[in-house]
């Protein structure tokens, strides 16, 4: 509680309240850089990128830039940030976790969160850290009493951590808009929440941040029902856990936006001057000559410049121009590769992906990949593990024991792409070298390694009382248990 203790104590000695605070922290954050990238983020994802929002413009006569209307404005946008994006998470997040533990009831507890519907929370999770550097999920009981878990908008919460490496939170701020009608008009709320250990403080704007009194100023995490009454309870941590796309909470877009713009704005050049007559100029002879402002909104409007040619008779000639296609493709050819490199994915329109590579050549082309990968895991695990103390208390809450001195892994099992021939070849000979169930877990046809050893355990079986009915001499089934 240092940072809240620290907020309120500067607070008292500037006379400035909780509210007033929370004004200030959300004046700062709507206009921090760190906002405007996450919301950055998302817009590219969404294929929106800067090149939608430009106009064509020409030289004018004074020498000043101005929009022109009747040039090609292609705007040719291409999707690099939603490919790497989703890359990763389907790499990464693709297949359900495998959660280990000694302890097979814990095991099936945990296994009972972790379904297919969380799978999904958790690779939305990860396409929005690494949209925006940093993901939040919040931990709620629904209606029903169900632990619930929600995925809010990385933009809408200002955390206040408890340290320097933002592991462990003292609050948090959320401020989001709601939709409300008031009689016939519908009209856009804004919503402010005060998250600590203590419970809940909400509020709106209207007017300045007033207590929302319709939603209730003040709660608890949420209530149980005692004796026929609710009583309000909290947790003793603040429910909203970050899942971090790196330590920087950087997100990908700030890295290779500026290689994406020119790739989008150099393609929509070349569609123009493919669209605006290129391999020409028109010199109009006999019309009287031109002031030096005039020939160029002309030349980079029209294509034409007229000249007064007293030796001539008048007409209309022709300039040349060559577009040099070799060093547009060179400087494409290049950007593309700087952006896959950088972003850290792989180009699967690289010549490098052809033939029937081996499994070494294919970790190494998809190295930088697994590199991310390895990155978004070790700063998953730990959030997973904030997570997971909020299952143990409710496992605990409910009677079904506590485990929170148990051991657990969370394996991400990764969508790798490899020379299958080349795994069951390799499965194959560490027959007695390794155990049956590693072998099993490593196969490329098996995606849940413990069902699998289950279906070979009752195929077995299957087969020993095939063989036990049939006409056999000298066969003798051993008794159960030998």
């Amino acid at each position: 509680m240092q940072e809240i203790s620290r907020i309120l104590q500067n607070g008292a000695a500037s006379a400035m309240n909780l509210e007033q605070i929370i004004q200030t922290e959300i004046s700062e954050w709507k206009t921090s850089e760190k906002r405007k990238l996450m919301l950055v983020g998302a817009r590219y994802y969404r294929n929106r990128t800067d090149i939608m929002d430009r106009e064509r413009t020409a030289i004018g006569e004074n020498g000043v830039k101005e929009i022109v209307g009747n040039l090609a404005n292609n705007k040719l946008v291409n999707a690099f940030v939603r490919k790497l994006v989703d890359q990763k998470v389907g790499y990464l997040l693709s297949k359900p976790l495998s959660i280990q533990t000694d302890n097979p009831t814990y095991q099936a507890e945990l296994t009972a969160f972790f379904d297919k519907s969380m799978l999904r929370m958790l690779q939305n999770i990860g396409k929005e850290s690494i949209n925006k550097g940093i993901a939040w999920l919040h931990v709620y009981y629904d209606t029903n009493g169900q632990l619930s878990f929600k995925r809010i908008p990385s933009e809408q919460i200002i955390p206040l951590w408890k340290d320097e490496a933002h592991s462990e939170l003292d609050a948090v701020i959320r401020m989001y808009e709601v939709e409300v009608y008031e009689g016939i008009r519908r009209t856009i709320v804004n919503k402010v929440e005060w998250w600590d250990t203590n419970g809940v403080r909400r509020y709106t704007t209207q007017g300045g941040l007033t207590p929302d009194i319709e939603a209730g100023d003040e709660g608890s995490h949420f209530g149980v029902n005692v004796n026929g009454k609710e009583q309000g309870l909290n947790w003793d941590r603040v429910p909203f856990i970050a899942f971090k796309y790196n330590e920087e909470e950087q997100p990908l877009v700030e890295i290779i936006k500026s290689l994406v713009d020119d790739y989008d704005n150099k393609k929509s050049d070349n569609a123009n001057n493919l669209e605006d007559l290129p391999n020409s100029i028109y010199v109009v002879k006999g019309f009287g000559g031109s002031e030096a402002g005039e020939i160029r909104k002309n030349l980079s409007t029209f294509r034409i410049v007229k000249i007064d040619d007293t030796d001539s008779n008048s007409g209309v000639d022709t300039i040349s121009l060559t577009i040099d296609t070799e060093a547009f493709k060179t400087h494409m050819s290049m950007n593309r590769k700087d952006i896959y490199e950088f972003g850290r994915g792989v180009d699967t329109q690289s010549d490098k992906l052809g033939g029937d590579k081996s499994g070494v050549a294919l970790r190494f082309l998809y190295a930088d990949l697994d590199m991310d990968a390895n990155i978004i895991e070790t700063e998953f695990q730990a959030a997973l593990e904030q997570l997971r103390w909020f299952l143990d208390v409710h496992i605990a809450n409910t009677g079904s024991g506590d485990y929170s001195n148990d051991s657990v892994d969370f394996i991400f099992n990764r969508d790798i792409v490899i020379n299958e021939t080349e795994a069951v070849d390799n499965a194959d000979k560490s027959k007695g070298v390794i155990s049956d169930e590693t072998i099993v877990a490593n196969h490329p046809w098996v995606t849940d390694a413990k069902e699998e050893m289950n279906r070979l355990s009752k195929q077995r079986e299957e087969e020993t009382k095939r063989m036990a009915n049939a006409d056999y001499p000298g066969f003798t089934v051993p008794p159960a248990g030998e």
